[in-house]
């Protein structure tokens, strides 16, 4: 029991993982001893934050530069991880974008970046990551997810849309490859402070007080309150949980 949620040896992609919300589940990780690949398209962003979490955790951290919304580039980034880390056990597909507009003033241009970042991501990483977690005889996947796959606004059509398919993209996969001891989650993340969330409080008048107002806990989450979730779910501890979506939002989503 003890080494439930020790994750010594494995090695984990983390997509966006160098800022905000994958930075803090990335941070989980390594803490709990995971190896990691921080994939994103910011370069420096990324060595940063590889070189800190070496530096933090002694763990093994490479980065890899991939526009995770291109099919090639995600499955060379896969076998890449594979020749430098040894494996594949955890994928955290949490690369994600925004545009806020009202419906009628959305372009074709924009459905396509936002689902495309958010939605056919998480689908072609899966895809990728899927033979060496088989061949390791198991694996985990953690798709982050949003309120707003369960809530929307006036401006969040699209948004909201590629979040609301995470949760169905979540449950085909736990359905698909449970014979292959691969478990698939989604986390839902309430309202943490990122560069995203904070553009919104400029964006959206009085959300600051109706996050706070109608969050139990009485505050905006951290980067690092993913922590514990990813590592839950990323570890032996949760291998008979496949198929949930666990909200991490100080209790948002129950409160009238």
């Amino acid at each position: 029991m003890k080494d439930l949620f020790n994750l010594a040896g494995k090695a984990a992609i983390v997509t966006g993982g160098n800022g905000g919300l994958g930075l803090g589940m990335a941070r989980g990780l390594a803490a709990a001893g995971a190896n990691l690949a921080i994939v994103a398209r910011n370069e420096a962003k990324t060595a940063e934050a590889v070189k800190g979490l070496q530096k933090e955790f002694g763990v093994k951290a490479i980065g890899v530069k991939v526009d995770v919304k291109e099919e090639e580039q995600v499955r060379k980034m896969a076998r890449e991880v594979v020749d430098r880390l040894g494996r594949i056990d955890i994928l955290i597909n949490n690369a994600g974008t925004n545009i806020r507009k009202m419906p009628q003033d959305y372009a074709v241009a924009d459905w396509e970046e936002v689902l495309n970042v958010n939605l056919r991501s998480a689908f072609l990483c899966s895809q990728a990551a899927y033979p060496a977690m088989k061949t390791a005889g198991g694996g985990k996947i953690i798709n982050t997810a949003s309120m707003t796959s369960w809530f929307s606004g006036a401006k969040l059509l699209l948004y909201a849309t590629s979040k609301g398919g995470i949760l169905q993209l979540t449950r085909s996969l736990a359905v698909a490859w449970a014979p292959d001891n691969i478990q698939v989650n989604a986390i839902l993340p309430g309202f943490l402070n990122t560069d995203l969330t904070r553009q919104a409080r400029k964006d959206i008048a009085g959300l600051d007080e109706r996050v706070v107002g109608r969050t139990p806990a009485g505050r905006w989450g951290e980067p690092d309150d993913l922590a514990g979730a990813a590592v839950f779910l990323a570890s032996h501890a949760s291998d008979f949980v496949t198929g949930a979506a666990l909200a991490v939002d100080g209790g948002f989503s129950i409160m009238i």
